[in-house]
């Protein structure tokens, strides 16, 4: 009888187990979970991505600095900023060459005609 029970008890237990690994493996193949699953890996990707980005520019940047100090171009940490441009002026003064006075209007050839 003990055996019996044993092996009843050992064949439910291997169904329930089965029964679970099955429903997990179909939950995890629906559109929806594939759909997560491919995000999240495009996610991770990303991120790798932005690592070794990050890394190429600091060691592209310490690099830089070695060739630099190697042929003796030491670019100074602050350097000066080229001089702030003037503004245009808003009102210019007239060309000499113009002889119009600054109260009338140009001469319009359409009010002849």
């Amino acid at each position: 009888m003990f055996r019996r029970t044993f092996w009843f008890t050992a064949g439910a237990a291997a169904g329930v187990w089965a029964t679970t690994k099955v429903n997990r493996k179909l939950k995890q193949l629906t559109p929806e979970s594939l759909a997560a699953q491919a995000a999240n890996k495009a996610i991770d990707a990303g991120h790798k991505l932005k690592d070794f980005a990050l890394d190429v520019r600091s060691g592209m940047a310490r690099r830089e600095s070695e060739l630099g100090e190697a042929l003796g171009l030491h670019a100074s940490d602050d350097p000066e900023l080229p001089a702030q441009r003037r503004p245009a002026a808003i009102d210019r003064p007239r060309h000499p060459g113009n002889k119009r006075p600054d109260n009338k209007h140009s001469y319009n050839r359409n009010e002849d005609h």
